[in-house]
C-alpha cells in the first residue's frame, strides 16, 4: 500500500491509500477520488518525505525491544531468586551434606540453598541428587 498526501483546488489536506501509484491516477482521471470537505475532486498529490527503514533504524528497533525485554526477563528472574531464597533454608557451605542428607532420608525433606564447588555439585549430580544454581543477577533491574 502506497499513502499519498493529497491537496484540493481549494487546499483541504488529506490522505490517501492506494494498491498502487496508477490506482491513484485512475481514481483521479475517472473522477471517482473527491475531497472530503469539499467534494472537489481536482486533486493533486503533495509533498511527502519518504519513510525509509535503514538497517541501523532496524537495528536500533530491535535494540530497544530487545533492551526492554531484557528488562522484564531480569525482572522476572530477581524474583523467582527472591522466591526461591524465601523458602528455602540457607545452609551455606554445608550445601553438599545436606543435600545428601535429604536425598538419602536422613534428613527432612525442605528446599536448601548454600554453596558448593563444581567438583562437588559433579559428585551431587553423579549420584542422582538434583541441584540447579541461582543466577546471579545485577542489582539495578527493578
Amino acid at each position: 500500500m502506497i499513502r499519498y498526501s493529497l491537496i484540493c483546488d481549494s487546499a483541504h489536506s488529506f490522505e490517501g491509500w492506494f494498491s498502487a501509484s496508477a490506482d491513484f491516477d485512475q481514481q483521479v482521471q475517472s473522477g471517482f477520488l473527491t475531497c472530503p470537505t469539499c467534494g472537489s475532486s481536482a486533486i493533486t498529490k503533495g509533498l511527502m518525505a519518504p519513510s525509509v527503514t535503514t538497517a541501523r533504524k532496524k537495528e536500533e528497533r530491535q535494540h530497544v525491544a530487545m533492551d526492554v525485554a531484557r528488562q522484564e526477563m531480569i525482572v522476572k528472574l530477581k524474583e523467582a531468586v527472591e522466591a526461591i531464597k524465601a523458602n528455602a533454608e540457607d545452609v551455606g557451605e554445608r550445601f553438599p551434606e545436606e543435600a545428601r542428607k535429604i536425598h538419602y532420608g536422613e534428613a527432612d525433606a525442605r528446599g536448601i540453598i548454600g554453596q558448593a564447588s563444581l567438583s562437588e555439585v559433579r559428585e551431587l549430580v553423579e549420584e542422582g541428587i538434583e541441584v540447579a544454581p541461582l543466577p546471579v543477577l545485577p542489582e539495578d533491574a527493578n
